[in-house]
């Protein structure tokens, strides 16, 4: 397909609070290394602004990002090159870090202030559009975390509230304290857990899906497959990039590349289609350091499938033939063991 940039990207109701975005929005994690080398803020901000040039407004960052919280402030200097009121801004809380370089999460009410007010600042904005709570702590009620979030909005400092990763339990305890807008889960041709019991409820709630991972960490965007992985790269050790899962995943990637080819469109395009046929409320956040990437990311709103194509491709890519367990929390825990400086907490 060719690569087309005069694409219209259309806006939707993400949710049913009132928050609109592009149906494509853009994960900024990637332009602060572990997938790929970092880039330079400038390199980063050259980036974002491309994509906001696209259409694309949506742009989902968090404090978790990069040594020193480096992507948030890298999104901060973008969004002064942009105009602020037609950004729709992510940014999420909730983890900590030991000495050790040990992962934990926190959920209290003095956390989620604290880490919001700081946010605010590296970003440099009066206000986020949408606030995540990144992991759920198990160890606070969500009544408590919500209450205080719930404040936040009250005193304008977040329009909109989020959670990343919650159980249904969670979601419908939060959700009666305030409405949620939206949760961010990993979803993909080869991720699709969230299909049994979280789209239906969202459904059932009015809260909007933002799908991080869409392309499956880059693999069927090729990564690993027609190029090799960066040096840079954690997802050499990740379970289903390395040995013989990578044999066998070769294979599913083969078959969406033969399914490409009858579509018009690169395997990465119809990767991404697929995302947007299961539903306007499931808005796809791919990231990339790489223009083309981009482009052709936002090529792949020209795909139309059928209910036919669309069974075709999943069952070209069935996930009880993935090989290897999902690795989430692998990006997390690698960049902060990493780290120069022990972190107690990511607000720090």
């Amino acid at each position: 397909m060719e690569l087309k940039s005069e694409i219209q990207i259309p806006r939707v109701k993400l949710g049913s609070q009132g928050l609109e975005v592009t149906v494509l929005g853009f994960g900024c994690m990637g332009l602060s290394g572990l997938i790929n080398a970092p880039l330079s803020h400038e390199a980063g901000c050259s980036v974002i602004k491309e994509a906001y040039k696209r259409g694309i407004t949506f742009f989902d960052t968090s404090d978790a990002y990069g040594q020193k919280h480096d992507n948030e402030i890298m999104v901060g200097k973008a969004l002064k090159q942009l105009p602020r009121e037609k950004i729709q801004l992510a940014t999420k809380f909730g983890f900590t870090i030991s000495e050790d370089g040990e992962f934990g999460v926190r959920g209290t009410p003095e956390y989620v202030r604290k880490c919001c007010e700081a946010s605010l600042k590296r970003l440099d904005v009066e206000y986020i559009d949408l606030y995540y709570q990144h992991r759920v702590d198990t160890s606070v009620p969500i009544e408590d975390t919500m209450g205080e979030l719930k404040k936040l909005v009250e005193e304008g400092k977040i329009m909109y509230i989020g959670l990343s990763e919650p159980s249904p339990d969670t979601i419908r305890r939060a959700h009666a304290v305030h409405p949620i807008t939206a949760l961010q889960m990993e979803y993909s041709l080869w991720t699709r857990e969230i299909e049994d019991d979280i789209i239906p409820l969202c459904r059932e709630l009015g809260i909007g899906i933002v799908a991080y991972s869409p392309l499956g960490i880059g693999f069927f965007g090729g990564k690993a497959v027609v190029e090799s992985l960066p040096n840079e790269s954690v997802l050499s050790s990740n379970p289903r990039f390395t040995g013989e899962n990578l044999e066998k995943n070769k294979v599913l990637y083969a078959r969406l590349a033969n399914l490409a080819v009858k579509h018009g469109c690169t395997p990465s395009q119809l990767a991404l289609a697929w995302v947007f046929h299961q539903g306007k409320d499931i808005i796809p956040i791919p990231g990339t350091t790489k223009v083309h990437n981009l482009v052709n990311n936002i090529g792949s709103l020209a795909v139309k499938l059928t209910e036919e194509d669309l069974q075709e491709i999943s069952d070209a890519v069935p996930v009880n033939e993935v090989a290897g367990e999902r690795d989430e929390p692998f990006i997390l825990k690698y960049e902060w063991k990493h780290a120069n400086t022990p972190i107690k907490t990511i607000s720090d």
